[in-house]
């Protein structure tokens, strides 16, 4: 096997040289760099990444850490970020928390992680102070995705909430429905951070705007999964007369309100029209009306994001630019939230309320 002294000795220079050289470092002068090349190709030497890395004082390996990966939005975006990565020639070392304290601790309070890996990604991960502390402490570039996960200095990759709801509660409200219904996350739910008031704000200004008093009977909270949409829906139903139409804060509440509705007898969108927000994979199965969001966008741009000021080449993994937030020209690192934009998808679970 040849070795990296065997290159060195064909080139001639030491073998920190051909260490610099075969690094791209610009220490290196040009005519020495083609001899070392030369030399490298000429006795089939290929550099060890992991070496190459741990001599520059880099691990290459991104820290993921997001609540649950079950979820669609945490596994769509890991999926994305993971390629990204691995087109950039990085790793990713993903912390899966799970509500479980241990690995909280273990991930955000320790200098452990310090040593392990060049950056930090978290993906709306619910933040104490302390965390956020031991954050600073560990002294690492980081980055977040959703508004609801936000680190003093680091990018955020998020969507507008807000207005993802009120555009559809609009639809709804385009449609013909007053009776709109909305079921959100709980605040009780470790995993409901800033999403769901955003969400809920959303709903409310939208009603607002059109001069509907809000009615509190209609609003119900829950956690962000099926089961949670369907238990939701089946307590909505239960306070008496049925709304003309569900808003729910995500497209796996929207699937349990479209169970619950089922079980109760009542056909969507015939009688209760039902829209979600994200776009899930089953979401075009289903016929669910949806407010889509870049999932794996969010995911690929943050990583670009966290990777640029690393050193990485990343354009070929992600050629696009980067809109500035702020409306002016585009940039490649933006100072603050980088905020892409949703679209509605309306799908068969929508349609104007019957008349009475």
């Amino acid at each position: 096997m040849t070795r990296i002294d065997d290159v060195a000795r064909l080139a001639g220079v030491s073998t920190a040289t051909v260490s610099r050289a075969l690094r791209g470092l610009p220490t290196v002068s040009a005519a020495t760099r083609r001899r070392v090349l030369a030399a490298a190709e000429q006795l089939d030497y290929a550099v060890s990444p992991s070496a190459s890395r741990l001599a520059g004082g880099r691990t290459g390996t991104v820290a993921v850490v997001v609540p649950r990966i079950t979820r669609w939005f945490f596994s769509t975006v890991v999926e994305a970020v993971e390629e990204f990565l691995h087109q950039a020639g990085y790793d990713l070392l993903l912390y899966n928390l799970g509500g479980r304290e241990q690995v909280r601790q273990r991930v955000l309070r320790t200098a452990n992680l310090h040593k392990r890996v060049d950056a930090i990604m978290l993906v709306a991960t619910p933040l104490r102070s302390s965390d956020l502390t031991a954050l600073a402490a560990l002294d690492l570039p980081g980055i977040t995705i959703s508004s609801g996960t936000v680190v003093p200095g680091w990018p955020c990759v998020r969507i507008d909430d807000v207005a993802a709801a009120r555009t559809a509660t609009r639809h709804l409200l385009d449609l013909g429905h007053r009776r709109i219904a909305h079921i959100s996350g709980d605040p009780d739910d470790e995993l409901a951070f800033t999403t769901h008031l955003d969400r809920r704000q959303g709903y409310r200004e939208a009603l607002r705007s059109v001069g509907i008093r809000l009615d509190p009977s209609l609003d119900v909270e829950s956690q962000f999964t099926i089961d949670g949409g369907t238990r939701a829906t089946a307590e909505l139903l239960a306070r008496g007369e049925p709304p003309t139409a569900i808003f729910a804060a995500c497209d796996e509440m929207a699937m349990g309100a479209m169970t619950a509705l089922r079980d109760a007898g009542l056909r969507v969108p015939q009688d209760v029209s039902v829209i979600g927000v994200d776009d899930h994979d089953l979401a075009g199965v289903l016929g669910l009306s949806t407010i889509a969001q870049p999932a794996a966008e969010q995911g690929r741009l943050a990583a670009r994001l966290l990777l640029d000021p690393l050193g990485a080449r990343t354009a070929e993994a992600y050629p696009h630019r980067v809109p500035d937030p702020r409306g002016g020209a585009d940039c490649d690192r933006a100072g603050g939230p980088v905020i892409l934009p949703t679209r509605l998808v309306v799908r068969e679970s929508t349609a104007p309320p019957r008349a009475h």
